[in-house]
């Protein structure tokens, strides 16, 4: 299998691809539109609200933290997750430029 080559790409391009990538899993917008929904909550509050099992629960909660899009804090033996509203912030900035971006028209295009 070939490498990616996001060395090729801009920050901006390689930003705007892992964002999408997050938001191509089903589980991951619905852990986020739970986490927007209740404010916080540990690993077992999502797996009985989703339905999927703790580990793979764990695999989307690692992604989206890695991405920063959500953080966790240690409560005792539980980790508590909610939105960093920083990191949200940054990416809608990101994602609304990009999404935003206005085609122009041209007569001779295809």
């Amino acid at each position: 299998m070939g490498l990616a080559k996001t060395e090729m790409f801009t920050d901006q391009q390689n930003e705007i691809s892992l964002f999408a990538k997050v938001f191509g899993h089903p589980a991951r917008v619905a852990i986020l539109q739970h986490l927007f929904k209740i404010n916080s909550c540990v690993c077992g509050d999502l797996v009985n609200e989703i339905g999927l099992a703790q580990p793979t629960i764990s695999q989307h909660l690692k992604e989206l933290k890695h991405l920063g899009l959500i953080k966790g804090n240690v409560e005792g033996t539980s980790v508590c997750y909610c939105i960093d509203a920083e990191n949200w912030t940054a990416m809608k900035t990101v994602m609304n430029e990009f999404l935003n971006q206005d085609l122009i028209e041209n007569e001779d295009c295809c």
